[in-house]
């Protein structure tokens, strides 16, 4: 195999599952605790390290792994539209949502 391995991780956040390596932007869900934007993010519920030649696999979490990050922004997602309707009865009922998300620049897989 030709080219550089990167090393990569698989994180848990907000019951999902991201793998991640240095220099790559996720959304995410929010977090809990009250961020603002340029604010240091730790990951500490690593599911799996890999280096390229060693491979470490938690069990569930790999002890002593996390993974650094930035906050990059906070936002909003696209308006979804939740239609329901009643046919021959003359009802409907329309709603509106809008998806809450955090940005995260990861810095540092260690």
């Amino acid at each position: 195999m030709v080219g550089l391995m990167t090393t990569f991780a698989v994180i848990e956040t907000g019951a999902k599952q991201y793998k991640v390596a240095a220099g790559d932007v996720i959304k995410i869900e929010l977090l809990p605790e009250a961020l603002t934007e340029g604010d240091a993010v730790v990951f500490d519920k690593v599911l799996l390290v890999d280096s390229g030649s060693d491979t470490k696999v938690g069990d569930p979490y790999v002890s002593g792994a996390k993974v650094e990050g930035k906050l990059v922004r906070e936002g909003r997602g696209k308006k979804i539209e939740i239609l329901r309707r009643k046919p021959k009865s003359n009802w409907m009922r329309r709603q509106g949502h809008r998806q809450p998300f955090m940005e995260v620049e990861i810095t540092k897989v260690a």
